[in-house]
């Protein structure tokens, strides 16, 4: 069987939010066609990369089995996903960070090596997703050397994921609006019409 390994970068789950489109649940744990959300972003990212990363704030214990290593925020209170980011570029071994949300069970592998090549074809700029008009900014790719700067406008009060990518020059990944893998299942809802589209 072919490598299909991401040389050099790491990957970073995003599950360290309040979860209250979930009524407070923790996202990334609730259950969708039998497994935890995070069960599927782990199978698809764990053959990838070396370096496993997830960002949570509670449940670890449940959390430590889907990550080489589990992160939390520096800051109380749910700062929101550029804490988790941050905290991942300060703990990736790798000169690529691959941040995925936890809550798209339906990503799949060839969308993240596309993600890849495009990205290191322009080595010191982030990349993003791009559906027509919309960014994507919880799925992207980030030179682990904008550690630094990123941490420096953080401190300057930046909270916007997608307006700091951009202000570091952040290229697009262009997809189709319809691109059904970007699919964020984050409401009860969404969960239950997803799994009665695709059957069970």
């Amino acid at each position: 069987m072919a490598d299909c390994r991401l040389p050099s970068c790491s990957i970073l789950l995003l599950a360290g939010g309040r979860g209250q489109r979930m009524g407070g649940q923790d996202k990334g744990l609730i259950e969708w066609r039998g497994r935890p959300l995070i069960a599927w972003l782990h199978d698809l990212a764990r053959p990838l990369t070396d370096d496993l990363l997830l960002s949570c704030n509670r449940n670890q214990a449940r959390y430590a089995a889907y990550a080489d290593r589990l992160l939390g925020d520096e800051e109380a209170g749910y700062p929101g996903p550029l804490a988790g980011i941050r905290a991942g570029l300060a703990a990736a071994r790798n000169p690529w960070l691959l941040v995925l949300p936890c809550d798209t069970p339906l990503l799949d592998g060839p969308l993240l090596q596309a993600m890849y090549s495009v990205a290191i074809s322009i080595p010191d700029r982030p990349l993003m997703l791009r559906r027509g008009e919309q960014w994507e900014p919880l799925f992207s790719m980030i030179p682990a050397h904008l550690s630094e700067e990123i941490d420096t406008r953080w401190l300057a009060g930046e909270r916007s994921v997608q307006r700091l990518l951009l202000q570091l020059g952040a290229h697009g990944l262009e997809l189709e609006e319809s691109d059904h893998r970007l699919a964020n299942l984050n409401t009860p809802e969404l969960l239950e019409r997803t799994e009665r589209q695709m059957g069970t």
